[in-house]
């Protein structure tokens, strides 16, 4: 193969990937604003932005009581199904009849707001503090958990089974001594209780002030003069509209929003909705969590470990889709005490967080296909802003370090190409002399090679075992929350977001340009014209990318530059004719 044939071929490879981003563009964000269209354009919320836009204050949760409080009127049961659950005949229980009181109950902490519905004991609301919707509105906290009309993503949990209280037609409404609850302390507890047939549940709401897990433990005190016998359930619940306010970049792929989970033979599985419409998902597990993620955020439930639980996910008649686990039947003797419970995640993908609380968990920051890469990378970047305490300043010692790293690659490489730029102009010569017979353009160039000691693909392959690092670091960049609204200076202030006056991308396609020259000029003038205009391609493309990514492109451009032309004069090279 010829060193034209190979530059062709790399240089088809090249506008074939431009064209598959932006046809993945295109079908990305038609696909997206079906979605917009299908969910509906209302935008309500549990509590109005205003309302909670001072953390100080604490908003009037009977505000909303029409929209929240009759949401769930009319729709299918709430409680897994009886093939999920261990039950007995004969043990429903008959339909509540107390008064129903749906006064929302309102948590605020220095992480977020909850709203816990009294019927359930549900969590239906979830706002968190510190995440703003964005760098506009710095004082809206982002919704994450939410049940209104035209929005449903709630957590449940409840006891089931041959006496627990929440079945398919009723669920227990649940007393509070207080309906608004503020953290001021390391902790705080909001107990819920609940009386009938001489057994007493106490479902208790623990919240922690630089946590954002919440313990829910059930205590149940049986007086009945037999056993009381439940089964513990959790499970998330989900319509399938698109993540409100999520707009994602022109070439960047669509974040997944969808289930996920770790068994005992995979440790991270997504449960993806539109494979839940086909079939649902059943499996026992030893341990083992459930979640429901999106885009840096993700909430979850986390059973006991070392026991075994049921992991279940399914799409219900309402088109919602619901993700679970239920837990084995756990026996109270007549005059105990028996407990039960979970822990339950809402809030930021924190990969050391994460960890701590299960394990594989951490996988929902998902970096595709090199994450065995990417974690290793995110440690060490996570690492450099420790000490410089800017991700802008972070990714550009993490290029140089890499760069560095890598530098036996690139040399070998760039010696390679100063190789080719020497022998242009021997090429040409050939080129002109014998441009109409391809065959014998092929041969004299293979022995110009071979006398000359230089094989045209050295310059090649050392650049595409670099590939791999760059799409781990592209994940890392996009796909870690310590990056959402991270400002770096002047007039980048998100490296997650765009760069608005499109500085980065002109610098990158600058240091493309000046690459350019640096290599040997291609032979076919079509070629080169075609070569000219990658440039402009990949940075009209990097004006829809993360400002972090560009920032990155950039730096390894003009490293790679000053290497290359370093590379170029040490073998007398630089200033070949052509």
């Amino acid at each position: 193969m010829t060193l034209p044939d190979i530059q062709r071929i790399l240089l088809l490879v090249g506008i074939a990937i431009c064209a598959y981003l932006l046809v993945q563009a295109w079908v990305s964000d038609a696909e997206k604003r079906a979605q917009e269209s299908d969910a509906g354009t209302v935008q309500s919320s549990p509590l109005s932005h205003d309302e909670v836009a001072n953390p100080g204050s604490t908003p009037d949760p009977t505000d909303e009581q029409e929209t929240l409080g009759d949401s769930a009127a009319g729709s299918e049961s709430d409680v897994p199904d009886s093939t999920l659950i261990q039950t007995s005949e004969g043990s429903i229980v008959a339909q509540d009849t107390q008064s129903p009181d749906r006064a929302l109950i309102q948590v605020t902490t220095p992480l977020y707001y909850v709203w816990i519905d009294p019927v359930g004991g549900d969590i239906v609301g979830v706002k968190l503090i510190q995440y703003p919707v964005s760098l506009r509105e710095p004082d809206t906290p982002m919704t994450l958990l939410d049940r209104r009309f035209d929005r449903t993503y709630v957590a449940q949990s409840g006891l089931t089974g041959a006496d627990g209280f929440d079945q398919s037609q009723s669920r227990p409404t649940y007393r509070v001594s207080k309906t608004d609850w503020v953290l001021n302390q390391e902790t705080l507890e909001v107990p819920l209780t609940y009386e009938q047939d001489g057994v007493q549940i106490t479902k208790t709401f623990t919240f922690h002030e630089t946590e954002y897990h919440v313990d829910v433990d059930y205590v149940v005190r049986n007086g009945m003069d037999r056993e009381f016998s439940a089964i513990f359930f959790a499970q998330l619940k989900r319509d399938g509209g698109p993540v409100d306010g999520e707009r994602g970049g022109f070439i960047r792929p669509p974040a997944y929003v969808g289930g996920a989970a770790t068994t005992n033979e995979k440790r991270y599985k997504r449960l993806k909705f539109k494979d839940l419409e086909k079939s649902p998902f059943r499996e026992p597990v030893t341990g083992g969590w459930v979640a429901i993620v999106q885009h840096y955020f993700l909430s979850a439930w986390i059973p006991e470990q070392g026991v075994n639980n049921l992991l279940f996910a399914n799409r219900d008649r309402q088109g919602n889709y619901r993700i679970g686990f239920t837990a084995p039947a756990q026996v109270v003797p007549a005059g105990s005490t028996g407990n039960y419970g979970a822990t339950f995640y809402v809030g930021p993908k924190h990969q050391r967080t994460l960890e701590a609380l299960a394990a594989h968990l951490s996988l929902t920051v998902d970096y595709g296909f090199f994450w065995w890469l990417s974690m290793p990378m995110f440690k060490v970047l996570e690492w450099i802003q420790s000490l410089v305490q800017n991700w802008g300043l972070a990714i550009i010692l993490m290029t140089i370090l890499i760069k560095t790293a890598l530098f036996p690659l690139s040399q070998m490489s760039y010696k390679s190409m100063a190789k080719m730029r020497k022998l242009s102009p021997q090429i040409k010569r050939i080129q002109e002399r014998f441009g109409n017979d391809r065959q014998r353009v092929g041969q004299e160039m293979m022995a110009l090679y071979s006398k000359e000691k230089t094989n045209p693909l050295a310059g090649c392959l050392p650049m595409l075992l670099q590939m791999p690092v760059f799409f781990a670091l592209y994940w890392v960049l996009i796909e870690s929350v310590e990056l959402r609204q991270a400002p770096f200076m002047l007039w980048i202030r998100d490296l997650s977001a765009m760069d608005p006056l499109f500085v980065l991308p002109i610098l990158n396609a600058g240091a493309m340009f000046l690459m350019q020259r640096l290599n040997p000029p291609m032979p076919d003038p079509m070629q080169q014209r075609v070569m000219m205009m990658m440039p402009i391609m990949f940075g009209f493309i990097c004006v829809f990318m993360p400002a972090g990514l560009v920032l990155y492109w950039v730096v390894n451009s003009l490293y790679s530059m000053a290497h290359h032309y370093w590379a170029l004069k040490r073998a007398g090279a630089a200033h070949a004719t052509t």
